[in-house]
């Protein structure tokens, strides 16, 4: 018997990987008939170290944040989705994607990006990813990158 999914969670960062799990989330979804839940979460620790720490910068980031989630919205509903929503959270990514939202939401799978935007967590193989797989109780589709961008041509293709 199958697994039947019914409500999925995506964190998406602007990346790469991220768009590719957001488009896989999206063909998921679909097939179960589930709610996709698209998550950005801007990690505030990252700011502490700045001296000269300025509101305009968190602003900046929530206000591109917000561009590319609206985007997202707007491609899911064009797919067929009819529930979606998403939300843009700040603290700890870790946490967040593997422990509150998927309590809060009832999230039974968790749909991420083998590696995110931050240089140095890229080095980690994807610290938060790695940590998401290890501490989430729910199932996790980590999605890697197509060399051949086959992924994105194939996917497009069978959604239709």
């Amino acid at each position: 018997m199958l697994q039947q999914y019914h409500q999925i969670l995506v964190a998406v960062d602007g990346s790469y990987e991220s768009e590719l799990a957001f488009k896989k989330a999206v063909s998921i979804a679909l097939r179960n008939q589930a709610s996709l839940h698209l998550v950005h979460v801007i990690d505030t620790r990252s700011f502490q170290n700045i001296s000269s720490f300025d509101t305009s910068m968190v602003e900046q980031v929530t206000k591109t944040a917000k561009e590319t989630l609206d985007k997202y919205l707007q491609e899911a509903k064009e797919a067929g989705l009819d529930s979606v929503n998403y939300s843009i959270e700040y603290g700890s990514p870790k946490t967040i994607i593997s422990k509150d939202m998927p309590t809060d939401l009832k999230i039974d799978l968790i749909i991420i990006g083998a590696t995110g935007l931050n240089a140095v967590e890229r080095i980690l193989i994807g610290s938060v990813t790695e940590y998401v797989t290890r501490s989430a109780a729910c199932d996790v589709l980590v999605v890697r990158t197509d060399l051949n961008n086959n992924y994105i041509k194939n996917n497009n293709n069978n959604d239709k």
